[in-house]
């Protein structure tokens, strides 16, 4: 059973979503329908609409970690996942998730920064926007990080577009493809300290004059 702060927070989050992203004409009605919801039907709505999951209440976002929701990760690292935002406001919006839930008033942990940056810099490096923002949230009590492609005149409050599964799979595929590339191409400048080794052995015998034996 939701407790009533996390009723106030849900509705809040539900209500801004439908600020955004619904018809001028069917923004009223949808608030309300919202708000006069008591804390079992908007479970029931939660659940029904994939927002939590029915056996445990578990929330999105920890199903996403978890691996019990399908999603198009990008990165992770020990603190945070990064995935592709199936709604995104632009090209390449990406959510850095933390790992663990964050209490209200706590800072979301450094590595899940890093992480933030770190895919930043893949979207610059492959999409060119003209600039990336990192905009901290908080989606039905869990905090979360958008990292969002600027390439117009873009912001987070912007109308969000459901995008088609070949497209997020496209752009996925695009921001994972550098790592592959990286990793190719160290294979192929780094050497092994052994051969490091040997190659400077060789060098120095090279170099080094010793008279020829006599019998």
């Amino acid at each position: 059973m939701l407790t009533e702060e996390e009723v106030i927070d849900i509705k809040k989050q539900l209500a801004e979503h439908i600020e955004r992203n619904f018809p001028d004409d069917k923004k009223d009605f949808a608030k309300s329908q919202i708000e006069s919801m008591d804390s079992e039907r908007l479970e029931e709505f939660l659940v029904k609409n994939n927002l939590v999951s029915g056996q445990n209440n578990q929330c999105i976002f920890c199903s996403i970690i978890s691996g019990d929701v399908p999603n198009y990760k990008i990165d992770e690292n020990s603190e945070a996942i990064s995935i592709l935002e199936i709604n995104p406001v632009s090209k390449g919006h990406c959510l850095i998730i933390p790992k663990r839930h964050i209490k209200e008033g706590e800072e979301i942990p450094k590595d899940a920064k890093k992480l933030g940056d770190k895919t930043s810099k893949k979207i610059k490096a492959k999409l060119k926007p003209k600039k990336i923002e990192m905009i901290d949230s908080r989606i039905f009590g869990h905090p979360v990080i958008n990292v969002l492609p600027i390439y117009a005149n873009e912001n987070i409050s912007s109308k969000r577009q459901a995008a088609k599964k070949e497209e997020l799979e496209e752009v996925q595929n695009l921001l994972k493809a550098k790592e592959k590339e990286e990793s190719w191409k160290n294979k192929k400048t780094k050497k092994s300290p052994i051969k490091k080794i040997a190659e400077e052995i060789k060098k120095f015998e090279e170099k080094l004059w010793l008279p020829q034996r006599i019998p």
